[in-house]
């Protein structure tokens, strides 16, 4: 590369590693928002996860459109967009006195703002700006900025409701919202990066020939397990240790479901981090089958053992290793095996399947606990799910596929 792409890439992870951390360390917050809300409004815990489980399915259905119109048009405009709609769903969440004004503000608005603003848009702008060679390690590096987001803006987020209460945090979470809009401007692209090629694929070309490769299928089943497994424990965890310390009084520190979340964050920058450096050197088949099999393993000690602080600490942190280092694996994944000219659209896919998987984590999860009073059912099918991620991604071929000579990937 030249000293001006060098340039570039720079300014594509410093000012996309800051977007991510300011629109997925926001996010990642919400679950502490799970009882301040629904006791402020008399609400059961389903409306708040039912929420929740519509943003991520939202997120999941308007990411492909919005990857595409990224590949197309650049980030820039989509970020701008994201951004402004970020902000205004948060504030109407700390408006909303009734159930379908908070289901539309943080599960409709947030849910496209997120498919706007987060990973998939920024990796296509990546793979645009990155030899193949540094992808899956620029991914990971990106990847490891929103991890210490996410780290950063749980203690933030904690600390506003403590002090202002649940409506006044999410105006706060509104105005840092807003400086997505400098840093996406940084990222706008010069308009010849989007210049049509003679040879160049066409959308429905690359749609079609991503669904028929077997692997594609299988990164979308293992995806969704992903999203099952992280947003479950996500938005139901701190809620989980608060029903815990009921039966465990030696973990009744008020304060332990903010810990948890924050140490996800934290060791989640080391884990998504050397996913990336791993990802030069090892199969990327293997490390996502290595990362869903030990998300149960750790979801069966943490259970089946006895719970304590230290024992809540741990499961964080093996968690936090494990939880969204299988991003950049994947991206860096697809765009092996079908180049980088959609990455943003064909990653979008995959993240819809992952955000099905949320939909059903999140939703269960409050489903489960005001049928049974328990999240066992849904703990046990998150064991379940990671051991079949672990399977279907043994067979995936890496290989970069061999198109005739009229349509090859940029």
């Amino acid at each position: 590369m030249s000293s001006s792409q060098q340039l570039s890439l720079t300014k594509v992870l410093i000012a996309g590693g800051f977007l991510v951390t300011l629109s997925m360390g926001i996010r990642h917050g919400f679950g502490l928002f799970n009882l301040p809300v629904t006791q402020a409004n008399g609400w059961g815990r389903e409306t708040f996860a039912f929420a929740l489980a519509l943003q991520n399915l939202v997120w999941g259905l308007s990411q492909p459109l919005f990857g595409g119109l990224s590949d197309r048009l650049g980030s820039f405009k989509i970020m701008l967009f994201g951004g402004l709609l970020y902000a205004l769903g948060l504030t109407g969440m700390s408006q909303s006195g009734s159930p379908i004004g908070f289901i539309i503000s943080a599960g409709v608005l947030i849910g496209v703002a997120q498919s706007c603003t987060t990973y998939t848009i920024i990796y296509g702008t990546i793979g645009r700006n990155c030899p193949s060679e540094k992808r899956v390690w620029a991914m990971g590096i990106v990847a490891a900025m929103g991890s210490f987001g996410q780290f950063l803006m749980i203690p933030v987020e904690q600390t506003l409701i403590t002090q202002f209460g649940s409506s006044t945090a999410l105006i706060a979470l509104a105005g840092l919202a807003v400086m997505m809009l400098p840093l996406a401007y940084i990222l706008k692209e010069p308009k010849e990066t989007f210049v049509q090629k003679i040879n160049d694929q066409t959308v429905r070309q690359a749609i079609k020939e991503a669904f028929k490769q077997r692997s594609f299928i299988l990164i979308l089943l293992g995806y969704f397990v992903c999203g099952f497994q992280v947003v479950f424990i996500g938005v139901h965890f701190p809620a989980y240790l608060k029903d815990m310390s009921k039966l465990y009084p030696g973990i009744g520190h008020p304060e332990l479901g903010t810990i948890a979340l924050a140490l996800i964050g934290l060791f989640n920058v080391f884990g998504t981090y050397y996913a990336g450096v791993l990802g030069t050197k090892v199969p990327k088949r293997l490390i996502l089958a290595s990362i869903y099999v030990s998300r149960s393993i750790a979801i069966i000690l943490f259970l089946y053992l006895p719970i304590s602080t230290y024992s809540i600490y741990l499961f964080s942190a093996v968690m936090g290793i494990l939880w969204l280092s299988t991003v950049p694996v994947t991206n860096a994944l697809i765009a092996q095996i079908f180049g980088v000219k959609y990455l943003a659209m064909l990653s979008g896919f995959a993240f819809l399947s992952h955000q099905l998987g949320s939909f059903m984590g999140v939703y269960l999860g409050g489903y489960f606990y005001d049928l049974t009073g328990s999240y066992d059912w849904v703990w046990l099918i998150a064991i379940a799910l990671g051991i079949l991620a672990g399977l279907v991604n043994l067979p995936i071929k890496e290989t970069t596929l061999v198109r005739p000579s009229n349509v090859i990937p940029t």
